[in-house]
């Protein structure tokens, strides 16, 4: 446990430095938000309307922006191999670096939500069923994006493969993620359904995520 702990605050903090990739993708989040309502014009109704669609779109592509460094740092310095060798299993050191990365990408872009959530028109009960989806559903998109992480760490010019891999991964936490946060706003359809389905997602790519990244760490660096 010792280790792992080491292993995400260092994550954290290499991060968290300028070049670390989290605030990248923090800034990359709000300026697809803010750029929105000029695009899409005064229409105060269509903004609230499609509101959710555009803060979750806007957390998955800031997401995949940033999942190209979760394992390339490692391999840059060499820790990606200390890792692999270290006695701690690989499955967990994977999920810790998972984590690491959701807590300095993900949670900022949950934090902002309620900040940026007005410049689409969307009230304070909107805004929080907005961030409470992204809360439970972004794990989701780092720990299945982690797996597309793995594989392309293993090949060359594999950061098309990471797209590729991701984002048809991707799809079914965005819309049900969306589906809930609809729902929250318009009332037309209950809450419970699609948010059960999104946390039902995060929590299999809690146990799927860690086990194909390590698998396929240690078959690309055998």
């Amino acid at each position: 446990m010792t280790s792992l702990a080491a292993l995400i605050r260092r994550d954290i903090v290499v991060a968290l430095r300028a070049g670390g990739g989290a605030m990248i993708g923090v800034l990359f989040f709000v300026s697809v938000v803010v750029v929105m309502p000029f695009a899409l014009g005064p229409d105060l109704a269509l903004l609230k309307r499609i509101g959710p669609a555009i803060l979750w779109l806007g957390a998955m592509l800031a997401s995949l922006l940033t999942l190209d460094r979760l394992f390339t740092a490692d391999q840059e310095d060499g820790s990606l191999d200390l890792i692999v060798m270290s006695r701690t299993p690989l499955e967990l050191s994977c999920a810790a670096k998972a984590l690491a990365h959701w807590l300095a990408a993900g949670v900022p872009l949950i934090v902002a939500t309620p900040l940026i959530g007005i410049l689409l028109n969307l009230d304070a009960t909107a805004t929080f069923a907005v961030a409470l989806t992204l809360l439970v559903g972004t794990p989701a998109l780092t720990f299945t994006g982690m797996i597309g992480a793995a594989l392309a760490v293993t090949l060359r010019r594999g950061g098309l493969l990471l797209a590729v891999v991701v984002l048809p991964l991707s799809i079914p936490v965005l819309i049900f993620g969306v589906a809930a946060s609809n729902a929250a706003v318009e009332g037309a359809m209950p809450f419970g359904t699609p948010f059960s389905i999104l946390c039902a997602l995060s929590l299999v790519s809690l146990v799927v995520g860690p086990f194909a990244a390590a698998a396929s760490l240690r078959h690309g660096l055998d």
